[in-house]
């Protein structure tokens, strides 16, 4: 007998939005603490910028995913509302229309026909969100959990950069907030890999070769601004 199928399509919504956010608390606090420091600022200057950047980016991700995730939602509502006009007022042109979606996907015309005469008995509205719109109850949008796993989400990555700065001597602050924070990378990289069913290695490296990137540019601004000044 044939183990149960594990998919993993399900996790999409929270799982992007979580380890966006993520991310960027990782990437936006530790750059912005390596700018900070490269410019030969205070160690109380860089724990007041990266606590800013917490604070600031938590709010800032939950209210961009709630707004942009809401618009999609907004559009998917539409597009529904829409539908179930269209089935009210001519049945017969939707039944024809959801048939063609079948005929196009492999189906003879007349096994084309039932399939979609017997979904629209059981679910109309159902068999048309999912099939002609590509709308289904697993990757619906949910503005609220993704906003939460937003915030939630950087806020716990930009802590994880931010606890350095409490713990590590001024001295040392650069070499081992940049280093750690690329571990992080890697470690959310694989992680979200690892619960999306993908490939490890492949989403640790690119998220940790951006995640350097960013680091190093904002690093050497701020040894620019802080010579320049």
């Amino acid at each position: 007998m044939r183990n149960p199928e594990n998919h993993f399509a399900h996790r999409t919504g929270w799982l992007r939005a979580s380890v966006l956010g993520a991310n960027d608390g990782i990437v936006s606090t530790a750059s912005l603490i390596l700018g900070v420091a490269a410019a030969q600022s205070s160690h109380s200057s860089i724990i007041v910028a990266g606590v800013a950047s917490l604070i600031a980016g938590a709010m800032s991700m939950a209210a961009g995913e709630y707004v942009s995730v809401s618009s999609q939602a907004d559009t998917e509502r539409a597009d529904l509302d829409r539908e179930r006009i269209e089935l009210d007022e001519d049945h017969a042109l939707e039944l024809a229309e959801l048939a063609a979606i079948y005929v196009a996907r492999g189906l003879d015309t007349e096994l084309a026909h039932q399939v979609a005469s017997q979904l629209m008995i059981h679910d109309a509205l159902g068999a048309h969100a999912r099939d002609e719109l590509g709308i289904t109850e697993a990757l619906s949008t949910r503005p609220v959990q993704a906003g939460l796993a937003s915030a939630g989400a950087f806020a716990v990555g930009a802590a994880l950069p931010l606890l350095l700065v409490f713990i590590v001597p001024r001295s040392a602050l650069v070499w081992t907030v940049s280093g750690a924070s690329l571990v992080f990378l890697a470690l959310l990289g694989a992680l979200a890999a690892r619960t999306g069913g993908a490939a490890m290695g492949r989403a640790a490296m690119r998220v940790t070769f951006w995640g350097a990137l960013a680091m190093a540019l904002t690093a050497a601004v701020g040894a620019l601004f802080g010579t320049a000044l």
